[in-house]
């Protein structure tokens, strides 16, 4: 596994590391020991998977509060998406901004995503799957959102957003 630091503290690429040979490729998807040599959470609450019909479809976004905040490290299984972390950890240099990149089937790349902020995606292909290890089991009382598109935010999707569910839809305009 090898990590790649982005402009929001605690997102971080993840891209593994393929052993090929005329059979195909081995890799390694997860590896607590090398999470922890940087720092970062290893547990594993549950795994979940997302699987979208779609292009462009918009999940989230969303978080869990205190004392559920969890940590994500998502992975695009089956077509592409464009998955953004938004930090709404108040006391962060980086606070309400957001990092975006790509993930596809192809790249095999993961996106860790640090208690405190606030996930989302959009599919860029139909038949879209997305795996979620996840560090905290889910809480219902504790479930967040912010709106996809709040001018407090400030990001740009890379598709019309054809599909989305009134939740993630109707969230008010985010506070300071």
């Amino acid at each position: 596994m090898t990590f790649h630091d982005t402009p929001i503290v605690g997102v971080y690429i993840i891209d593994v590391e393929r052993i090929e040979d005329e059979r195909g490729f081995f890799t390694r998807l997860w590896h607590p020991q090398a999470l922890q040599a940087k720092g970062l959470n290893p547990h594993i609450a549950h795994m979940s998977v997302s699987f979208n019909n779609s292009k462009g479809t918009l999940r989230g976004l969303h978080y869990q509060a205190d004392p559920m905040s969890e940590v994500k490290v998502v992975r695009c299984t089956q077509g592409a998406i464009y998955d953004v972390a938004l930090d709404l950890r108040r006391d962060s240099p980086t606070f309400l901004q957001s990092f975006g990149c790509e993930l596809t089937s192809t790249n095999q790349r993961m996106l860790y995503i640090a208690e405190g902020l606030a996930h989302g995606f959009q599919t860029l292909r139909d038949e879209t799957e997305v795996l979620y290890l996840i560090s905290q089991e889910y809480s219902p009382q504790h479930g967040r959102g912010v709106r996809w598109d709040d001018p407090a935010f400030g990001i740009v999707w890379p598709e019309d957003v054809r599909r989305i569910n009134e939740r993630d839809r109707s969230y008010p305009d985010f506070i300071r």
